[in-house]
C-alpha cells in the first residue's frame, strides 16, 4: 500500500476493477426500499434497483455512509500501513457524506486525513480520486496527494442524457403532467453539474438529437485539446453507452482506456432508468 491510502464512496461510480487496480477503497452508499436495506457495490446495482422501482412504481430512499463508516475505513487503512489519507467524497450540495467524513476525522486525533469535497459527482468525483492514486503511487505526500485531486477538481464535466423524467415525477421534482407531456413529445433533458448540483442543463427533441448535443458540449468544453481521461456513464443502457463511446472515439482523440461505468444506485435513483452519459477532464 502507498503510504498516502485513498478512499472514496460508491458515488464515484468507479468500477470495482478499476478501483481495485488503484487500490482504492470505497465506502458504499445505503439505498432504504420499504423494509429492506441494501448497499451499493454489495447487492444492489442499477438494475437491480429499477426492477424493484418499475414493480412497486416507487422510489427508495438513500442515505449517506455513517461517521462509523469511515471510521472503520479509515482504521483499516491505518492498520495496514498508511501513514495518511486522502478521502474524496461526492459533492457536499448533494450528500451529506462529506460531513461524515469530517466527523470521523475527529477519532483520529494527531492523524494525516485530508477529506476533499469533490463538488462533483460519478466519475467526476472519480476522476479526481483515480489522480489522488496515482499521485500516492509515485510516493507524495498527504498535502500533495490532496492537491493532486483538487487540481482535477475545476478540469471535470459531466453531461448526461435523460431518458424519460418519469423517475424524476415519482421524486416529486417534477409534475406527473409535464413528465408526462415532455415523454409524449420526446424530450430528453440534458443534465450537469454546476457549482456541485446535478441540473437540468438543456431539454432537446428526441434522443439522437440529444446526444449530438452532448458531443457538442463535451468538444466545447475540451477546446482544442485532447482530453486527459474519459469514462461513460449509463444506467441499464450498456449498449447505447457503448455506441456513444464509438461516436466520441470517432470525433475526438480519445484517450486509450476509456471505461464504461454505472452511473450506481446512490445517484441512479434521481435521475432514473435509461440514462446515457459522458464525464471528461480536459487538459491544464
Amino acid at each position: 500500500m502507498p503510504k498516502i491510502a485513498v478512499i472514496t464512496d460508491t458515488d464515484s461510480s468507479l468500477p470495482a476493477e478499476l478501483a481495485a487496480q488503484h487500490g482504492i477503497l470505497q465506502v458504499p452508499i445505503s439505498v432504504h426500499f420499504e423494509d429492506q436495506s441494501y448497499t451499493c457495490g454489495v447487492d444492489i446495482d442499477d438494475r437491480k434497483l429499477f426492477e424493484l422501482v418499475d414493480r412497486s412504481n416507487r422510489l427508495p430512499t438513500t442515505s449517506a455512509p455513517s461517521p462509523a463508516a469511515f471510521e472503520e475505513a479509515f482504521e483499516g487503512a491505518f492498520h495496514q500501513g498508511a501513514s495518511g489519507i486522502a478521502c474524496v467524497c461526492v459533492s457536499s450540495k448533494v450528500s451529506s457524506t462529506y460531513a461524515s467524513a469530517l466527523s470521523a476525522c475527529e477519532q483520529f486525533p494527531g492523524r494525516e486525513i485530508a477529506v476533499i469535497d469533490s463538488l462533483s459527482v460519478s466519475m467526476g468525483e472519480g476522476f479526481m480520486a483515480l489522480a489522488a492514486a496515482e499521485a500516492a503511487q509515485r510516493g507524495a505526500g498527504k498535502d500533495e496527494v490532496a492537491a493532486a485531486a483538487l487540481d482535477v477538481r475545476g478540469r471535470v464535466h459531466l453531461f448526461a442524457v435523460l431518458s424519460t423524467l418519469r423517475y424524476l415525477a415519482l421524486s416529486g421534482r417534477v409534475g406527473k403532467f409535464v413528465a408526462g407531456m415532455a415523454d409524449t413529445l420526446n424530450i430528453k433533458p440534458i443534465l450537469t453539474v454546476t457549482d456541485g448540483q446535478l441540473v437540468l442543463l438543456e431539454r432537446v427533441r428526441t434522443h439522437k438529437k440529444a446526444v449530438e448535443r452532448l458531443l457538442e458540449l463535451v468538444k466545447a468544453s475540451l477546446g482544442e485539446k485532447p482530453p486527459e481521461r474519459l469514462a461513460l456513464l449509463h444506467v441499464t443502457d450498456f449498449d447505447r453507452a457503448s455506441a456513444l463511446r464509438s461516436q466520441l472515439r470517432a470525433e475526438i482523440a480519445c484517450p486509450e482506456a476509456v471505461p464504461i461505468a454505472e452511473f450506481t444506485p446512490g445517484l441512479s435513483v434521481h435521475a432514473g432508468s435509461g440514462v446515457v452519459g459522458v464525464v471528461v477532464q480536459s487538459a491544464r
